[in-house]
């Protein structure tokens, strides 16, 4: 059964105010975590900077030479070839360095979901404004009883809350991934125009 957490009990919002506020507490123990484990370190900040100054590299030499890429020299085809390799390195060493970090954090998020799972069983947390598609309903409307469609459960809002206050933390404290970073390419990177 949900219980009731008094720091909010009064308020007709009180449980939609305590998983967003959970949420924020929790992202800020994940970017202590990351600070710890990761950004701090010697390591990362000298990644980052061989990945900013490689990605800069590479868009200035693509730029320098307005004419078609056929008539681009050899050496300098070259050029931009090793300045590539180098900055694929980076970006995986980068990736294989944030893992221990990712794995320390996830395991913080699961306990959290679980503590909040058990607080908020079956409970209403939130109306939405609208009425979702089926897909969205299925994953806001998780573990309620009822069918009003507008009903939203904790994981829903969760999830919601921890996508957006994390992301917009990680860019309020400067932890967001270097320009040239594999993450900052969006989820659907530009094709490597050699593979054609």
């Amino acid at each position: 059964m949900a219980t009731e957490i008094p720091l909010f009990a009064s308020f007709k919002y009180a449980d939609s105010l305590t998983v967003v506020g959970i949420s924020f507490c929790t992202a800020l123990v994940c970017e202590a975590i990351s600070w710890i484990l990761i950004y701090r370190t010697n390591s990362y900040k000298s990644l980052k900077s061989s990945i900013d100054k490689a990605s800069k590299k590479l868009e200035t030499m693509k730029t320098d030479n307005p004419s078609s890429k056929l008539n681009m020299k050899k050496s300098k085809t070259k050029k931009i070839d090793r300045v590539e390799t180098s900055l694929k390195e980076s970006r995986r060493d980068l990736s294989l360095f944030k893992f221990k970090s990712g794995a320390v954090v996830a395991l913080v998020l699961f306990v959290v979901f679980g503590l909040l799972n058990s607080l908020f069983e079956g409970k209403v947390v939130a109306k939405l404004p609208f009425h979702p598609i089926t897909i969205v309903r299925k994953m806001s409307h998780r573990g309620l009883k009822g069918e009003d469609s507008t009903d939203c459960s904790m994981a829903f809002l969760y999830l919601l809350c921890s996508i957006s206050i994390r992301t917009n933390l990680q860019k309020f404290l400067g932890f967001s991934p270097p320009r040239g970073a594999a993450g900052a390419g969006g989820l659907f990177p530009m094709p490597d125009p050699k593979t054609d």
